[in-house]
């Protein structure tokens, strides 16, 4: 690690036309996941100008069984497709919850998929897809997140509120952050440089507009970031192409899975690749990156290093992961080869095992999609995977 460097991530609104699909896949997951625990869902999302379509494999009970369309089965998919959109707060004339034209191409999964995958006599369950799955924590934040990350998030959930709140009237949802922290002995110190692009009602061409909007931004910042870190003038850049009154899905095309670096770690760590929201939890993609996650976080809750990354491999249809690997960056009070022995032994990392431990056949997926999926406060049923419960066992483990 160099002693002094700049960082930046990224983080963007639930109305950016990415996260509007993102959102609308996982709803489609929750809905499923309601009606049956064992449900299988691949549900990918576009949206475009007054279009949203949807495209993939699924089973359920109660909804889509061999080959057949349940009674009211679509008409109730279509109904959560429009909740969603009316939640985010998208009334335009270029895409309107109420009137956009909608496309259900869901289609049955794949037998070949299936035998893979399901559990069966003495089979266990098999992962559904191979790949690689990354977790990651630091000590930089009260989450365990990387601070250009927490911040950027935080920022865009703050305008979100507000917009909701009609805090203030010329917010509209589509938006996107950026945060550049300066980094001394691995510690964040301050901002140098802060964006947001956001979009807004029409009518702000003015000199006096865009100094209300640049305003109110800036007091987000001020009040999100730590005191004495906001930057000069000078490196606060807000609209900076200058109007942005049209956004969304009318703006540009949204696809589901294309914000994975928004979704995870902000660039501070590896990526696997594979995107999370529209899938069900038999799905590596999403199950292992968050089983990873509460490990990686548990090992630096429990002292045993300022940062920690994991990674989990699998092959479709094999239950057990191919590899675990740990990568403690040279901040550990412990070998990395010592906590790769002991992790099995705490959590069965098979599919079945990562569903069982962090209780995931539930809908509990619509909140991750927007505002990233850790760094959250676990609530009930939700975010289970930030929870630091295996910390006593940990510091037991490898006393």
């Amino acid at each position: 690690m160099r002693n002094q460097f700049l960082f930046t991530s990224e983080s963007v609104s639930e109305g950016h036309p990415d996260k509007v699909a993102d959102q609308i896949s996982d709803a489609i997951v929750d809905l499923f996941l309601s009606k049956d625990p064992e449900a299988r869902i691949a549900c990918e999302t576009l949206t475009t100008t007054q279009l949203v379509v949807l495209a993939g494999e699924i089973r359920c009970k109660g909804v889509y069984e061999n080959g057949q369309w349940a009674p009211g089965a679509k008409e109730e998919i279509e109904a959560a497709v429009r909740a969603t959109v009316k939640r985010i707060g998208y009334e335009q004339d270029g895409f309107h919850w109420e009137s956009f034209r909608f496309e259900n191409n869901l289609h049955g999964q794949s037998a070949h998929i299936a035998q893979g995958v399901d559990e069966s006599g003495n089979k266990d369950e098999g992962a559904g897809d191979q790949g690689i799955m990354f977790g990651y924590a630091s000590d930089e934040t009260p989450d365990l997140m990387p601070a250009t990350l927490y911040y950027s998030h935080k920022i865009l959930e703050r305008m979100a509120a507000d917009r909701h709140a009609k805090v203030v009237p010329f917010l509209e949802p589509d938006a996107k952050s950026q945060v550049t922290l300066e980094y001394i002995d691995e510690k964040p110190v301050r901002a140098t440089a802060l964006v947001v692009s956001t979009q807004h009602a029409a009518g702000m061409d003015n000199d006096d507009s865009r100094a209300q909007l640049r305003d109110y931004v800036k007091g987000v910042m001020a009040d999100i970031l730590p005191e004495g870190w906001l930057p000069g003038d000078e490196s606060i850049y807000v609209n900076p192409t200058g109007l942005f009154e049209i956004g969304g899905p009318d703006g540009d095309a949204g696809l589901t899975g294309r914000k994975i670096i928004v979704d995870t770690y902000g660039g501070a760590s590896p990526h696997g690749g594979g995107a999370f929201s529209g899938k069900d939890p038999t799905k590596v993609d999403r199950s292992a990156a968050y089983i990873t996650r509460y490990l990686a976080k548990n090992i630096v809750a429990a002292g045993l290093a300022r940062r920690c990354t994991i990674q989990l491999s699998y092959a479709i249809g094999v239950a057990e992961p191919l590899s675990l690997y740990v990568d403690l960056h040279g901040t550990g009070t412990v070998e990395a080869s010592a906590i790769e022995a002991v992790l099995p032994t705490l959590v069965r990392l098979t599919p079945k095992g990562i569903r069982t431990h962090l209780g995931l056949n539930k809908p509990i997926y619509q909140k991750t999609a927007a505002y990233g999926h850790f760094g959250r406060t676990p609530d009930g049923d939700y975010f289970p995977w930030e929870k630091t419960d295996l910390v006593d066992q940990l510091k037991a483990a490898l006393a």
